[in-house]
Parts: C-alpha cells; structure tokens; sequence
C-alpha cells in the first residue's frame, strides 16, 4: 500500500483542493486586472526550475495524482530517473548552503543564491509542459504574480510589474500556515508516532520518489502471531 486511505484523509485532501482552487482564482483574477504585467505563457517553464520544498499534505497530494496516473510503465520510470537525479542536485546544493550558513552566511544571503539556481523540474516533459498540470503545488500555482512572505515582496522576473507599484499581493504566510494546518491534521488522524512529522518539507523529486506508506508515516502495524511451537512429544 502506497498511502493510507481513510474517510478523515479524504476530507484534508478535500480541504487542500478547495485552496488551490482559491489560489488559482486570485492567480486569475490578477491576471485578468493586470494582463500585461502578467507574462505567463503556455509554454513558459520558468517556474519549473525554481527551488521550493512541500509541507506534507502538498507531497502526499502529488504523490497520489503521480501514482494514480503513472502506476507503472515506461515514463514512470523515466519521471522518476529525472527525480532522483533533481534530488541528488539538490542534495547538493543543501549541503553548500549548510556551509555557507557555517561560514557566516545570514539567512537572506542564502535564500538569494538559492534563487539563483535552476533546477529542472522532474515532472517537466520534453514538451515544456507540467505532466501533473491539474496538481501542480501551490507555489506553482501563484508564480507570476507579486506574493510576499514576512513583508518581503517578490515576483517574477520575467513579468512586468514595475518596481514601487501597488499590486495586489498573495501573502504567502498565509498560504503556509493551512498548509502547515492540514499537514498537522494529517499526522493526528493517522496517529503517527512521528509527533513533528509535519514539520518536514520535501522538494517534488522526493514527494515523488517517496513511499507514504506505515513506515514512512509512523504507523503501527498489527503484528502477526507467532506459531507456537510443537513440542516433540505431542
């Protein structure tokens, strides 16, 4: 089993899919106020190389749409080649901002370069266009528009919103504390035994890769009873 299926999971799942799709109505409604600014095209795959982890119920959710849809075959394989080699880079890269971070380096520093690097997307096909389109995260999802996170501001550099303008912005701080919600959901309804299981973040590559069954979630599993043995003399 792959994942755990149960009435009170579907309901967090629920839950997820009605924010993504308020997400993807505020994406809408900037884009149709500022179509010019917002420079997002079919083909675009900026985005798609941008360095973001996921709280919990995002990788889960994308590991069902992935295995749902790919349960087994050619490209299966091949997304998940591309994955594992996405997550040996940045398993790398982690390990460079580690040392940074040692030598000095303040948190904002880091964050820069880390925006610097492009990653491939292993969900990217060959086409440039997302193979799980309909569940791509939610950073995917609002890439494009001006967002901030602790009254930082950010956006695209490939849009046109002019520096010092007043836009409407997504808080992301906002977004990532459902998230964090509906992650701490997911671990009380299963009773894991990992009590900060919710604390983890992983990028698509894992999420894919990533088994969410009994194991990984921290669930006990029931015990299978041991043969008595027979005693020579029965």
């Amino acid at each position: 089993m792959s994942q755990i299926d149960s009435a009170e999971l579907e309901e967090i799942f629920l839950e997820y899919e009605v924010l993504t799709a308020q997400i993807d109505k505020l994406f809408a409604d900037v884009q149709g106020k500022y179509p010019q600014e917002v420079a997002c095209t079919k083909t675009c795959s900026d985005c798609c190389h941008a360095l973001f982890d996921l709280s919990l119920v995002e990788a889960m959710a994308i590991n069902r749409a992935f295995n749902d849809k790919y349960n087994f075959g050619g490209e299966r394989s091949l997304i998940l080649e591309r994955a594992s080699e996405a997550d040996r880079t940045l398993t790398r890269l982690k390990y460079h901002y580690f040392k940074d971070a040692q030598k000095g380096l303040s948190d904002e520093e880091i964050m820069l370069k880390a925006a610097s690097e492009k990653v491939r997307c292993p969900l990217l096909g060959d086409d440039n266009l997302c193979v799980l389109y309909e569940h791509r995260p939610i950073t995917c999802r609002i890439y494009g528009v001006p967002t901030a996170i602790h009254g930082k501001g950010h956006v695209c550099g490939k849009c046109n919103f002019g520096k010092g303008g007043q836009y409407p912005t997504l808080q992301l701080d906002r977004i990532q504390d459902r998230l964090a919600v509906m992650s701490h959901k997911i671990v009380k309804v299963l009773g894991s035994k990992y009590k900060e299981l919710h604390h983890v973040y992983v990028p698509v590559s894992m999420a894919l890769i990533n088994k969410y069954d009994n194991t990984y979630l921290g669930l006990k599993t029931e015990e299978k009873p041991k043969k008595k043995m027979k005693s020579p003399l029965e």
